[in-house]
């Protein structure tokens, strides 16, 4: 048989999306929003969001694009994660079929994660208390986990969480809830003050109490997913 007369692999993307949220104790924790799938296979079971790539459109778009439709969010950190592509991903599946998913990673702040759309069909669970998913994708929020906490103790991938302002306790709680422990306030105070990441506003937060804290800003000539070369214009060179 030619390749013409062969099934081709379809291409589909998927989207892990971040955001922390407190629980019912008040504790901030990573979330992640789930769709309900309404159609078999796993009819009724919940899964990423994610759909199939447009023939016209590019990767970080067709993300960018099921993501608004499924949940209304836009995030500013969106990066490739990672290609799932196994043959029995599917069970409904006939030997000759096969579907190919890119992976996306993205971070939404507390005041864009409010405004996410909340259904019967979306739904947003803890990162540790997945309930079991469609197809593979327990393992690929168990791999986009990993690889967010180890992002997070070389890049400042974690500002992606914050707003345009923050304190320095607010940018270790934030730590605190990706790595799962404490840090010590002063050690990392240092750290991030010597990794050049943050740069202080002048400014000190409002309304608090006794003595208000510094208000820091993201280092605006670091950028939150650095790709290298592929961080240019398609057909680019330099």
């Amino acid at each position: 048989m030619s390749i013409t007369q062969q099934h081709l692999p379809a291409l589909a993307v998927s989207t892990v999306i971040f955001a922390l949220r407190p629980d019912a104790s008040g504790s901030i924790k990573l979330a992640l929003p789930l769709v309900r799938r309404i159609r078999a296979p796993y009819e009724g079971r919940w899964a990423l969001p994610g759909g199939p790539l447009g023939l016209n459109e590019g990767l970080s778009d067709a993300a960018a694009r099921t993501l608004q439709s499924t949940t209304g969010l836009k995030p500013r950190y969106l990066e490739q994660l990672f290609a799932f592509g196994e043959l029995n991903r599917s069970p409904l599946l006939q030997e000759s079929e096969r579907v190919v998913s890119i992976v996306y990673w993205a971070l939404v702040g507390n005041e864009e994660a409010q405004q996410a759309i909340e259904s019967e069909n979306v739904a947003w669970y803890f990162a540790d208390e997945v309930p079991q998913l469609a197809f593979d994708h327990n393992l690929i929020v168990e791999y986009a986990l990993w690889r967010l906490r180890n992002k997070v103790s070389y890049s400042s991938v974690a500002h992606g969480f914050l707003g345009e302002q923050f304190t320095m306790a607010q940018l270790r709680e934030v730590y605190e809830s990706i790595l799962g422990k404490e840090l010590d306030p002063g050690n990392f105070r240092r750290t991030v003050e010597a990794s050049g990441t943050v740069v202080a506003t002048g400014e000190r937060l409002s309304g608090a109490k006794h003595r208000p804290p510094q208000l820091y800003r993201s280092n605006a000539d670091i950028n939150l997913s650095d790709n290298g070369p592929l961080s240019r214009p398609q057909g680019e060179i330099s």
